[in-house]
Order: C-alpha cells, then sequence, then structure tokens
C-alpha cells in the first residue's frame, strides 16, 4: 500500500517537472498560493519523501521470482 502511493505521488511529482520543464507552470504553486505558501511547502515535500522512498525500489528482490 506505501509503495503504491509513494509511486504515484512520484508521478504526481514528474508530472509537475514536466509542466514547469515544458509550459513554466507549476501546478502545486498554482493550486496552493505559490512556491513559498505552507499548502505547496508540504506538497513539495511530501512528495519529494515519496521520491526517496521510491529509491528503495532499485535495491528490491523482484517479487515474481525472476531474479535469482
Amino acid at each position: 500500500m506505501l509503495d503504491t502511493l509513494a509511486l504515484i505521488l512520484s508521478i504526481i511529482g514528474c508530472a509537475n517537472w514536466g509542466l514547469v520543464g515544458i509550459f513554466q507552470f507549476d501546478l502545486v504553486a498554482w493550486l496552493f498560493g505559490g512556491q513559498g505558501a505552507l499548502l505547496s511547502r508540504i506538497t513539495y515535500t511530501i512528495i519529494g519523501l515519496a521520491g526517496l522512498w521510491c529509491i528503495s525500489f532499485l535495491f528490491r528482490k523482484s517479487r515474481c521470482g525472476c531474479d535469482d
């Protein structure tokens, strides 16, 4: 459950960075009142922590039993 939530939040973060890179539009800042707004900073922090959690996916054994 936690892995799925972390992955979803990471995808949201990636989509936001894509919007920033392509259109110079920060969706999180727009939704929550600017980059410095408390809700924006909380959102950035949660998404950043989710991204860090996703790093652990690289070091786990495959669940399908295909890795030896």
